[in-house]
C-alpha cells in the first residue's frame, strides 16, 4: 500500500513541479525541507581584509546599510513565501549558504517578513577565506533541535585548502530523529575539471558523515542538502554519494536524488553562459523511502521554488534568478540561485508539535 501511495504522490509532485502547489496526502502532516543559497549575504563591516573589502561602504560595491537592509528583507520575504497548499505556514527546515556570520543570520530571521515565524537557527563560523558559511533555520514549533556538529574538509594533497565546513544538525521532526547535513562544496574556480577533485573530497566527507550516523543508528532519517557546485549527474553526486534517480533502486543506507530527472528536463537553479545548472540539491536518505520502512517520515516529492517575484522578467535574462548584482550594477534583487524544496509526509499519529526551542 505504501508503494502505491508513494508512486502516485511522486509522479504528481515531481513531474508537475513548476507550480508552487503540492496536493496534501490525507491523514497526516506534510513538512517542507528547503535549501537556498543567499548570494553573498555580507554585513557592511570590513573585518576580513581584502576578502571582505568589496562588501563595505568603501568597497567596489559601495555596500552600505540601505543595500544590506534591502537584501535582508528581500531574502526574508522569499523564505516566507516558500509555502505550498500542503505547507501553508513555512518549511520546517531551511538550509542556507553564503552567509558571513551569525549576525546576518540573526538579522534575517528577525526581519519583518519572518519575525512572526519563531525561527531558530544554527550557525558555525567556517575557515573559508571569503568568510562565508552555511547555516540552518528551523521552525521551532515543528523541529526540536538535539545537537549539531561542524565537519572540517581536510585534503591531504592540499593541506592549506580552506572552504566551508559541513554542518550536521540533528533534531526531532514529527516523531522521527532527522539529521540534515548542510553543504556548500568548493566552487568551480579554475574550471570544472581542474576543481573537481575538491568536490569529490567534499562528497567523500559528506558520505562519511552519513555512514557514521547510520552506523550508530541504522534507522536514522538523513538528508543531504546544499550548493554542491556540481549537477546531479556529476561524479561527486553519483559515484561518491551514490545518488539514484529511481526510488526503487535506493537501499536504506543510500540516497535518492530527485533532481536528476528535473535537470534532465532542462530546468535548474542557476545559469552560466545561458545554460541551466542544478547545483542546489537535496538528497534523501533511503530510510525516508516507504519501501524501506525505517522512518515514519515518507518522502513525497521535490521542486524548484522558482517563485515569480524572485525571477527577472523581460530581456535576455527573462526567467532567470533576480540577483543582487550583475555587471557591477546593484539590481535590488534576491539571489543568483533559486531555492529548492522537498516534502516529507508523516501519517496521522506519527507527528507531534516540537518543543519550543531555538539556538541563537
Amino acid at each position: 500500500m505504501k508503494r502505491l501511495v508513494f508512486g502516485a504522490i511522486t509522479a504528481l509532485i515531481i513531474i508537475t513541479s513548476s507550480a508552487a502547489r503540492a496536493d496534501k496526502p490525507s491523514g497526516g502532516t506534510v513538512y517542507g525541507v528547503a535549501f537556498y543559497n543567499l548570494e553573498n549575504l555580507f554585513d557592511t563591516i570590513n573585518n576580513n581584509g581584502k576578502f571582505d573589502l568589496e562588501f563595505s561602504p568603501q568597497g567596489a560595491r559601495q555596500w552600505d546599510s540601505a543595500k544590506y537592509r534591502l537584501k535582508i528583507n528581500n531574502l526574508a520575504n522569499a523564505i516566507a513565501n516558500l509555502v505550498t497548499e500542503s505547507t501553508p505556514g513555512d518549511p520546517a527546515i531551511v538550509g542556507i549558504a553564503e552567509v558571513e556570520n551569525e549576525s546576518v543570520v540573526r538579522d534575517l530571521v528577525e526581519a519583518e517578513p519572518l519575525r512572526s515565524r519563531r525561527l531558530g537557527y544554527v550557525h558555525h563560523d567556517s575557515p573559508d577565506l571569503r568568510g562565508i558559511d552555511v547555516a540552518l533555520l528551523y521552525d521551532s514549533t515543528l523541529f526540536t533541535l538535539i545537537s549539531y556538529e561542524p565537519h572540517f574538509l581536510y585534503i591531504p594533497d592540499n593541506p592549506e585548502f580552506r572552504t566551508r565546513d559541513q554542518l550536521c544538525v540533528t533534531g526531532l521532526l514529527g516523531r522521527d530523529t532527522l539529521s540534515v547535513i548542510v553543504n556548500h562544496w568548493p566552487s568551480r574556480l579554475g574550471g570544472q575539471e581542474l576543481s573537481e577533485p575538491m568536490r569529490i573530497a567534499a562528497a567523500e566527507l559528506t558520505r562519511h558523515i552519513a555512514d557514521s550516523l547510520w552506523a550508530c543508528d541504522p534507522e536514522r532519517a538523513i538528508i543531504v542538502m546544499g550548493d554542491l557546485n556540481d549537477d546531479p549527474a556529476d561524479a561527486s553526486c553519483t559515484r561518491v554519494l551514490g545518488g539514484r534517480e529511481d526510488p526503487y533502486d535506493v537501499a536504506p543506507h543510500a540516497f535518492l536524488n530527485p533532481w536528476m530527472k528535473i535537470h534532465a528536463s532542462g530546468r535548474g537553479t542557476l545559469t552560466y553562459r545561458g545554460q541551466w545548472n542544478l547545483f542546489d540539491q537535496i538528497l534523501v536518505g533511503g530510510t525516508l523511502l516507504p519501501d524501506n520502512g525505517a522512518s515514519s517520515l515518507i518522502y513525497t516529492g521535490a521542486r524548484i521554488m522558482d517563485l515569480d517575484f524572485i525571477k527577472q522578467h523581460g530581456g535576455r535574462y527573462d526567467g532567470m534568478p533576480w540577483r543582487t548584482y550583475a555587471g557591477g550594477r546593484f539590481l535590488e534583487g534576491y539571489s543568483d540561485h533559486f531555492p529548492t524544496e522537498i516534502f516529507l509526509f508523516a501519517p496521522r499519529g506519527q507527528c507531534q508539535p516540537a518543543l519550543n526551542n531555538s539556538h541563537k
